[in-house]
């Protein structure tokens, strides 16, 4: 029931959403563990740093993002872990992010990675005690822009996976936070035109109508794949195997660099996993195709050759 009720939760939720433009309702979406790592920081003064980790705890965990009902036990799964790397001045910071998050399969215990992201490109100013907002047509700090864009890329991803498209309206979300901050000259990483890896590229390239067929296979490797595999393992691993030519054609359209290493991140064990029982006729295909895709990875998929 747990599937089938978010899929009923997230299209209510997307319809009020269409229609109002809000998303203001109900309880909170995202089950966060955040964590804020200085150690490499000799300050004497390390309570800046346990303000800013509860301060990001309350935000993230007790914001409400969308308009969709979810029940506590259908929060999305999911980790921020922010790394200090370097303090620049008294409130001024360099990190690194790493953002995790995980969806349930259906009828199962199992939970598949839907993001697994390193963000390495963040230089922000927090002073202790300070809280964050969600952000409406200003931006008041880039960690809180930073933390709110990935919020808002865990509920796309994970709406996608119930629906065809679902999480568009997420994206633009997202999408509209990297625009804004494009504006700040001194925050960094957002930039669409500088890397191809930055916030605004990867958002842009979610959104890029020529890169649909990525979302659709999202969507069918989830839905039709995953969630079939509790009544039959055969064809939800044939359906997922079978999805995934779809993504030498993806492979072709320029910007899609970013989606298919965060594809590859967060999911290439797990089709590795899933091949276990595959032909020896499939499993050759498999490791042909992926190894043209990600040659840089393919320590990865040696079983496959077995």
């Amino acid at each position: 029931m747990l599937i089938k009720n978010r899929i009923i939760n997230k299209f209510v939720g997307l319809l009020i959403l269409f229609f109002t433009g809000t998303a203001s309702l109900q309880a909170q979406e995202l089950n966060a563990r955040v964590t804020v790592n200085s150690d490499r920081i000799q300050s004497t003064n390390k309570d800046i740093f346990t303000s800013m980790e509860r301060a990001l705890n309350q935000f993230v965990n007790g914001a409400q993002w969308s308009a969709a009902a979810f029940s506590s036990g259908e929060r999305i799964e999911c980790t921020f872990s922010l790394t200090i790397l370097e303090q620049l001045s008294d409130n001024v910071f360099r990190a690194e992010l790493f953002v995790q998050s995980r969806r349930p399969v259906y009828n199962s215990s199992y939970t598949t990675s839907s993001l697994n992201y390193r963000d390495v490109n963040i230089e922000f100013e927090y002073t202790e005690n300070a809280v964050f907002q969600i952000p409406q047509n200003t931006l008041d700090n880039n960690l809180e822009a930073v933390f709110a864009f990935y919020a808002y890329m865990i509920l796309a991803l994970d709406f996608d996976s119930f629906s065809v498209l679902g999480g568009s309206a997420f994206y633009r979300q997202a999408q509209s936070i990297a625009a804004l901050a494009q504006s700040y000259s001194s925050w960094n990483g957002w930039s669409a035109f500088d890397n191809r890896k930055s916030r605004g590229a990867i958002v842009n390239a979610f959104l890029d109508e020529t890169l649909q067929g990525y979302r659709n296979l999202w969507y069918t490797y989830h839905r039709k794949g995953l969630d079939e595999m509790a009544a039959n393992a055969d064809r939800g691993r044939t359906t997922i195997l079978n999805a995934l030519s779809a993504l030498k054609d993806i492979r072709q359209i320029r910007s899609s660099d970013v989606l298919l290493q965060m594809f590859a991140d967060s999911k290439l064990d797990e089709i590795v996993s899933i091949a276990d029982k595959a032909t020896k006729e499939e499993k050759k295909e498999l490791y042909d195709l992926l190894r043209n895709l990600f040659p840089s990875m393919s320590n990865q998929l040696e079983s496959l050759k077995k």
